[in-house]
């Protein structure tokens, strides 16, 4: 009943690793992040090679035991004085641990959820050590309490230069931002601050802060701290929202003007659009309907029927912070940007990728509401960019997103 996605129209697209649509897009993700370092193919094909459709538990060791033994090989590198090959082995732990991570919610508990985090982010934290490129930690002022960050440099920078600020997705961890954007970025001369926000990774599994669908009051605190920090051009800063960010990044932008250029990796419009799918057409109704005491019985009957999916809604439902399943889609319904998105007068560019699985046609409808602040680039399978956020084609997405944003930011400094 609750899928992870929907099925994909085109045959070559779902031919691939895994039958199971999240599954193989999971394995997609980790051959791309090879494009940045995050991951080694070879060590992401091996590692899956014996591991079935619908043996949960290894597939959530598989992951866990590359990432430990990825873990030792960057600790004995380190050791030995080799910096750049333990920073390299450390980010790919990192990469390998975040699998693991998501792996949880097809196992019964999440017992193992959060040690396994921890040793994620150990390893993240000896690759910012280590890495080649200045990188500090910082702690942004947030409400009543602050939000981890990483600032990253070009090496030997001076003066000024443009920032690009990342904002993640639902369950994203801060290395695939790394991989997916943060060392282009620095590659070309930007700095880059990567930071957990309200329900995202640290936020979420160590204080437990939930999401919110206003996110202009997450982003605008983010900007407040990044225009103090030194290298930075007050006048070219941009940002950058993957994933479910393609809605948090949009609806900051209504009320947040003060960013130079964005992108969306997609667009997303209505959020709730990805849950409902996963629903049969008799629960949709009575949601629609607002029959709140049915629809919670039925979804208490549905989710005893099957335990598996009963762990996989409570993962995927525990960022919004919200008891009992009408609620809790009551709440993620509130993430809609239909009422707001004609405000944004930040020039936009929105990715559309062919068989986009969580959202498919938002992106083309975001480009509409925003109107001529939003430039609309296609992604297409014949380029191997097709899937939700292209994860075979970051090094397409970096050139073209860069590309754009050294344009716009060309055009401010005329």
């Amino acid at each position: 009943m609750f899928r992870r996605n929907r099925p994909l129209p085109h045959e070559a697209a779902t031919r691939g690793f895994y039958r199971d649509t999240g599954r193989d897009f999971e394995v997609r993700i980790m051959l791309g992040r090879s494009n940045a370092g995050g991951t080694d193919p070879g060590e992401v094909l091996a590692a899956i090679a014996a591991v079935g459709e619908h043996d949960n538990v290894r597939w959530y060791t598989t992951w866990h035991d590359l990432g430990l033994r990825m873990l030792r090989v960057a600790d004995e590198c380190a050791a030995a004085g080799h910096r750049v090959s333990a920073a390299s082995a450390y980010l790919r732990a990192s990469s390998y641990l975040t699998s693991a991570v998501n792996a949880v919610d097809g196992l019964d508990s999440d017992d193992a959820l959060l040690p396994t985090f921890r040793e994620h982010r150990r390893a993240w934290e000896r690759f910012i050590d280590l890495s080649p490129h200045p990188a500090e930690r910082v702690t942004i002022p947030y409400e009543n309490t602050t939000l981890p960050g990483w600032f990253f440099g070009p090496a030997h920078a001076e003066g000024t230069r443009p920032t690009f600020v990342m904002v993640n997705g639902s369950d994203g961890d801060v290395g695939t931002l790394w991989s997916w954007g943060g060392a282009g970025a620095v590659a070309r001369g930007y700095n880059v601050l990567i930071f957990d926000g309200p329900g995202q990774q640290s936020m979420l599994f160590e204080r437990g802060v939930p999401f919110r669908p206003d996110w202009e009051n997450v982003l605008t605190p983010v900007l407040d701290f990044v225009l103090t920090l030194p290298g930075v051009d007050p006048d070219q800063v941009v940002v950058y929202g993957v994933s479910q960010a393609g809605y948090w990044l949009p609806r900051a932008l209504a009320f947040e003007h003060r960013f130079a250029a964005a992108v969306a990796d997609p667009g997303v419009v209505s959020v709730i659009d990805s849950w409902l799918a996963n629903f049969p057409e008799f629960l949709r109704k009575l949601f629609e309907t607002g029959e709140k005491k049915k629809f919670d019985r039925l979804m208490r009957v549905l989710m005893r029927l099957s335990k598996q999916t009963g762990h996989l809604y409570r993962f995927r439902a525990r960022p919004y912070g919200i008891d009992g399943y009408y609620d809790t889609l009551a709440e993620v319904k509130k993430y809609d940007l239909t009422e707001v998105a004609a405000s944004i007068d930040t020039p936009l560019l929105i990715t559309d990728p062919d068989d986009e699985q969580f959202w498919p046609a938002q992106s083309p409808r975001l480009a509409e509401l925003v109107g001529a602040n939003a430039t609309l680039v296609r992604f297409t399978t014949e380029e191997g960019a097709n899937w939700h956020c292209q994860p075979m084609a970051r090094a397409l997405t970096d050139q073209r997103m860069f590309d754009w944003l050294d344009d716009r930011l060309a055009e401010r400094s005329r």
